[in-house]
């Protein structure tokens, strides 16, 4: 089963606690504080693995959470630090945020890795609150949390040579003659519903990736048919090869098959159309092809090579074989926003982004104040409420945000309740 999109979601590993413990030896009767640090939790790491060909081990595991770092211990031991989740994904995979929509990651290369969900930090033992004014601290922090993110994975098969055209015009045949690759082949639309991929040897020590993409029609660049989940394969390949039916076996013109196909390409991405083409005149051995071939050439205004071939008789495929090689060899990569990234290397873009506040405060109908934000849930989150130093270090924090100013601001008086997240007191004024 070929599965090329998914959703999934993935969160790093919380840091570890750390410690409040002290120093209590024969001998030593002022030992001073002992708590260790937490460990680090794990990142959520994606990994490129060239071996896998599609999405499917994510439809049955939709949840990834990598683990925790150790607590910090006594006589100053460190928690120790948790191991990445490595996870494998295959080659051309594009990671992005749901929430966001931004790209978050491009895997294109065997053993790329990329840092999906960063691990939070292992919180502090009291040993590293110790000062002068305050040498035997009853003070440690609990772990940072660990990003936590919805996620989409799309792959997007990297090949050299796409194989594009309308159903049933010969592209599987194509691929299975000229590759060792075997798609389905039938005497019906649409049996190629997913891409496949094949090797191709030109025998003169030159090989190419070849994909056959399922078929278009018009009307699927607004998501008719197939739609993207054709022409997402389409933005890797370097050079188009357009197979069509010369012999209009299905009833259709070969020039009107060509132009729709193109146009379905340009508005998708008008950067396709930049892309090197190859037409390949297929079912020659048909009667009538040869007439179609000579009004097609007619109508043709573009300089593109033209090679009729039969693919059932496999009958004129060496000379296209080689002259794709070639087309290969002179033709760089580029990326669909190669363009973007020129503009921006040369030029300066100052932008403006506003700062997201510290904390915000909102007020419930029964006239409780509630402040939220992620730099205060990331204060709560590390702060152990077990211990009055540790909360009074909260409250110092919260006073030296603005939190008490723009609550007075906002209208709050003594005793009235303030809540943040789970827990509430009362505001002294």
């Amino acid at each position: 089963m070929f599965i090329d999109q998914v959703k999934i979601y993935v969160r790093a590993g919380d840091g570890g606690d750390g410690m409040v413990a002290f120093r209590r030896e024969k001998f030593v009767p002022n030992g001073g504080p002992a708590g260790g640090d937490g460990g680090n939790g794990g990142d959520v790491v994606f990994e490129v693995d060239e071996g896998l060909r599609t999405l499917i081990d994510f439809r049955y595991q939709r949840r990834f959470k990598a683990e925790r770092g150790e607590h910090g211990m006594s006589k100053s031991m460190h928690g120790r630090g948790a191991d990445d989740l490595i996870i494998k994904v295959p080659q051309g995979t594009v990671v992005s945020d749901v929430d966001t929509g931004e790209v978050i990651a491009d895997l294109v290369a065997h053993g790329q890795q990329a840092v999906i969900a960063k691990a939070g930090r292992g919180g502090r033992g009291n040993k590293r609150f110790a000062t002068s004014a305050n040498p035997a601290p009853e003070l440690s922090e609990n772990g940072e949390p660990g990003q936590e993110r919805s996620i989409q994975l799309e792959l997007k098969v990297l090949a050299d040579v796409g194989l594009v055209g309308f159903p049933s015009v010969g592209k599987s045949t194509l691929l299975s003659v000229v590759s060792a690759a075997r798609p389905k082949i039938a005497a019906y639309h649409f049996t190629t519903i997913v891409p496949n991929l094949g090797m191709v040897d030109t025998g003169d020590g030159r090989s190419f990736v070849m994909a056959d993409l399922p078929g278009l029609i018009e009307g699927a660049s607004q998501g008719v048919g197939l739609g993207h989940q054709f022409l997402r394969h389409i933005e890797r390949t370097r050079v188009i090869v357009h197979v069509i039916d010369m012999s209009a076996s299905e009833g259709r013109d070969p020039y009107d098959d060509y132009l729709a196909i193109n146009n379905e390409l340009e508005q998708y991405n008008l950067r396709l159309m930049e892309r090197p083409q190859i037409i390949v005149a297929n079912k020659m051995d048909i009667e009538g092809a040869d007439e179609q071939l000579e009004i097609f050439k007619g109508k043709l205004k573009e300089e593109i090579p033209i090679f009729p071939i039969s693919a059932v008789t496999q009958t004129g495929l060496n000379p296209l074989l080689l002259t794709i090689a070639d087309k290969l060899e002179t033709t760089a990569e580029f990326p669909l926003d190669e363009l973007l990234e020129k503009e921006e290397e040369e030029t300066v873009l100052y932008k403006y982004q506003a700062e997201a506040p510290d904390f915000e405060i909102t007020r419930d109908p029964d006239g409780t104040y509630v402040l939220s934000g992620e730099k205060l849930e990331r204060l709560f989150a590390m702060t152990n409420f077990e211990r009055d130093a540790s909360i009074q270090r909260f409250s110092r924090q919260l006073r030296a945000m603005g939190v008490d100013d723009a609550l007075r601001k906002r209208g709050a008086k003594d005793g009235e309740t303030i809540r943040l997240f789970d827990f509430e007191f009362e505001f002294i004024d």
